[in-house]
């Protein structure tokens, strides 16, 4: 693909990549670790970067949901001004002839309130820019986008009558890495399991230990890291998954191969410290297997099918960091109560000077563990409301 003069002189593009809320300093900091300097927002992180850096941001961002691009901001309040603006847009950078459009329209406090209506006005001026499209369609909330469609995504905001128009360049949410294809109940997603190793401050030289594992996505999600695999090469041939910028008729394929054997190059053979995962459910540990060997570090878990009772932590100081069940439905409080005071008993006749880290929703249940804890952060798990309690065994 030929490469845009705007590119070629280093352009600066508007990023935004979204995370669950209560993430974005998670976000920042690894983005900061990657060299670029982004700004928490309500939602995010933001920053003006190269496309080099929007495709290493997706590649590397294991606690964003999604990387966006700035299309165009105005302001309309009403239907010919929205047309006047939407067909000045540079629609053919992001998506050509042929191709299938998706958009996510929101309005709120705003004189052009119809969404479906706005949708038809912005696919409208896209086409009369970049041709006749494959199809085209309005899309639901980030909350149930979970395939990898082929369609090109733009996300259109009004708000008290200001537009914003943004170009994604993820595809799939950043959170399907690929490997999880085994789930157990209550599976979590891989961008909140980084987030607890991360809010728990595992260094990734220490052994780590997750007596609840379930599928195994923290005991993944912290091979990955220990290795310090990008989650966008989160299999086991180190091919990356597919972006939507990389369909773009201005992407530089250049720079994303660079990106892409750099962060292979940056692949350590062997995670420096034991990381462990068991849960009572043989069905759980059998998908955490299957799970880790599609993500290609096997090799560096040991999985073993045992009740939190039976844990075997290894030698020296560590970290313990679960995702206990929450109990959020009627009755069920009672019942793991025993469940939490037996993690703290056996983890301080076990574990003592451990760092312990729970995804808690109920703050009385943390209280059977007998650790002081402190909430690390606060945010949604399927909609729960949860924190991450990070405390000293």
């Amino acid at each position: 693909m030929a490469h845009t003069e705007t590119q070629r002189h280093g352009e600066r593009l508007a990023v935004f990549a979204a995370t669950a809320p209560g993430l974005e300093p998670l976000a920042a900091a690894e983005l900061r670790a990657l060299g670029i300097q982004a700004a928490p927002e309500p939602g995010g992180v933001a920053w003006s970067g190269t496309a080099e850096e929007l495709y290493t941001a997706n590649l590397w961002l294991r606690t964003a949901s999604r990387v966006t691009v700035g299309a165009a901001e105005f302001r309309a309040r009403t239907f010919f001004e929205l047309e006047r603006h939407a067909r000045k847009i540079p629609w053919e950078r992001w998506v050509s002839k042929g191709r299938a459009v998706r958009l996510r329209v929101t309005s709120r406090k705003s004189k052009l309130y119809h969404e479906g209506a706005i949708a038809e006005r912005v696919l409208d001026a896209i086409e009369r820019r970049v041709g006749s499209l494959a199809g085209a369609e309005v899309a639901a909330d980030d909350e149930g986008d979970e395939d990898a469609s082929d369609a090109q995504l733009f996300v259109v905001r009004f708000v008290r009558d200001a537009c914003i128009v943004r170009a994604d360049s993820s595809g799939a949410l950043l959170h399907l890495r690929g490997y999880r294809q085994a789930v157990a109940r209550a599976p979590l997603r891989e961008t909140l399991a980084a987030a607890a190793l991360l809010g728990s401050r595992w260094p990734g030289d220490a052994p780590l230990l997750d007596p609840m594992c379930g599928s195994g996505t923290i005991p993944i999600e912290a091979a990955l890291m220990a290795r310090g695999i990008a989650p966008g090469l989160a299999a086991a041939d180190r091919e990356p998954r597919r972006f939507a910028f990389q369909e773009w008729p201005d992407t530089d394929l250049d720079a994303w191969k660079r990106v892409v054997e750099r962060a292979r190059n940056a692949i350590r053979p062997a995670a420096p410290a034991p990381i462990l995962g068991s849960d009572r459910d043989a069905g759980a540990i059998e998908a955490a297997s299957a799970n880790a060997e599609r993500a290609g570090v096997l090799g560096d878990l040991a999985l073993t099918v045992a009740p939190v009772s039976a844990i075997e932590p290894p030698a020296g100081r560590g970290w313990m960091v679960s995702n206990p069940p929450y109990g959020v439905r009627v009755g069920e409080t009672d019942a793991l109560r025993n469940l939490y005071a037996a993690l703290g008993h056996t983890a301080r006749e076990r574990a003592p000077g451990w760092t312990l880290a729970l995804l808690s929703a109920e703050a009385r249940l943390d209280a059977q563990v007998g650790v002081p804890f402190a909430d690390a952060f606060q945010t949604r798990n399927g909609g729960i409301p949860v924190h991450l309690a990070v405390g000293t065994v």
